[in-house]
């Protein structure tokens, strides 16, 4: 019986910090968005309170701070062209502004990425904000997320494993 393949360590631990990043970003994108929180504001308290501490009982896990700025400014920056995206892959009469704060926080977040970080594989993204998604919710968002972020990807040029 072959040995299984032996896992980077350090791979893995960018792995979770990235995925806690996407996770804090979610968080601050919806602060922003029903708090109506500046963008300085929400890095400032993200920055100084919430990545990889505990917060209110709830453990905050650490978490890439530089990509997580990346996210939430992109998303901030680049928020006009990607609304019209979410737009197209929802459901026709269901614009971005008429879903949920949370699943529109997860929504910009996961299409920054598939729009602008070319970098990285757009099946990494959709799973990673599916995942994202899992922890808000338990019913059907989960699916939705999954199937307007592939039609973003497709949309985009690029086919699943990140190739165009």
């Amino acid at each position: 019986m072959a040995d299984a393949p032996k896992r980077d360590p350090k791979a893995d631990r960018l792995a979770n910090q990235r995925g806690a990043a996407r996770l804090a970003a979610v968080q601050a994108l919806y602060q922003m968005d029903v708090g109506r929180a500046t963008l300085e504001d929400t890095l400032a308290q993200f920055g100084a309170f919430h990545l990889g501490r505990e917060v209110e009982g709830e453990q905050y896990l650490p978490a890439d701070a530089d990509f997580f700025r990346q996210i939430v400014t992109g998303v901030t920056k680049h928020q006009l062209a990607i609304d019209p995206a979410v737009d197209r892959a929802l459901a026709e009469g269901w614009p971005v502004e008429r879903v949920d704060a949370t699943l529109r926080a997860i929504l910009r977040a996961a299409a920054f990425e598939l729009l602008r970080r070319k970098d990285i594989p757009p099946r990494v993204v959709i799973t990673e904000y599916v995942d994202v998604a899992k922890a808000f919710y338990e019913d059907d968002a989960t699916g939705l997320v999954n199937a307007a972020l592939d039609a973003m990807a497709r949309e985009a040029g690029t086919d699943l494993t990140g190739t165009l």
